[in-house]
């Protein structure tokens, strides 16, 4: 990666299922920061594409529902195949504080980084306060990338992300789909290729319309199997970067 990338084509990828109400309002303040969005429509049944496409977003509507891992590989894809440089993932539902998409782009360009994440942690403006089960659910999280790969990532589940090539391909060409895949998974795979991986500090907020699919409990009864995952290495395995 070179140190030019806000001068490069930047692509912003929005992975949106069943989000008419809040999807307007995120690709208007993406398109306000006169940048390219593409909003993968993943097999929603009401207007979240019609409403994207409305608001300024080039639409990609998959037949079915494939996850936001799924729906995000394929718009790594057509970054990649139009030359985009870098990522940044979006969230539909508005917890991602868009006008900082430029901090992301600026702490790739300053430290070289091939994967910056914006921090809830990090940020004393965050007003996205998980709940308790999701607090020890992320604790464990950062202990088992330090144990795995000596590196303190504190929000690893952030889809508040920029991915800049190299990574971007290898990305675009293997991505886990399943859940804490497309965050975890793919963070703590990029580190062991030795990708250059950093955090940054993001003001995520509460969701602007209705409720998260993935219940509390879930983050911790899921924390076994990425422990089995990290384990035996059984995540995506990207070419060693030296």
């Amino acid at each position: 990666m070179t140190s030019t990338i806000s001068t490069k084509p930047l692509l912003v990828i929005v992975p949106a299922f069943n989000e008419q109400e809040s999807i307007s309002q995120v690709v208007s303040d993406i398109r306000a920061e006169q940048l390219d969005v593409l909003v993968v429509d993943d097999g929603s049944s009401d207007e979240t594409a019609v409403r994207a496409e409305t608001a300024g977003a080039s639409v990609l509507s998959l037949p079915i529902n494939l996850g936001v891992g799924g729906a995000l590989r394929a718009g790594f894809r057509i970054a990649v195949d139009n030359n985009y440089a870098a990522v940044v993932q979006v969230d539909a539902d508005g917890q991602h504080p868009v006008n900082q998409i430029r901090d992301l782009v600026a702490a790739a360009e300053q430290f070289n980084a091939h994967l910056v994440i914006g921090s809830r942690y990090l940020s004393s403006d965050s007003s996205l306060i998980p709940s308790a089960p999701r607090r020890l659910a992320m604790r464990i999280l950062s202990w088992v990338i330090l144990r795995a790969t000596s590196r303190l990532i504190t929000d690893s589940t952030s889809g508040f992300r920029i991915i800049c090539k190299p990574l971007l391909i290898e990305f675009a060409r293997e991505f886990p789909a399943h859940y804490l895949g497309d965050t975890f998974e793919a963070t703590i795979g990029a580190v062991h290729a030795r990708f250059s991986v950093i955090e940054v500090p993001a003001s995520l907020s509460v969701r602007m319309h209705g409720r998260s699919s993935s219940h509390p409990w879930k983050s911790v009864l899921l924390v076994a199997k990425v422990l089995t995952t990290t384990l035996f290495r059984l995540g995506p395995k990207f070419p060693r970067v030296d």
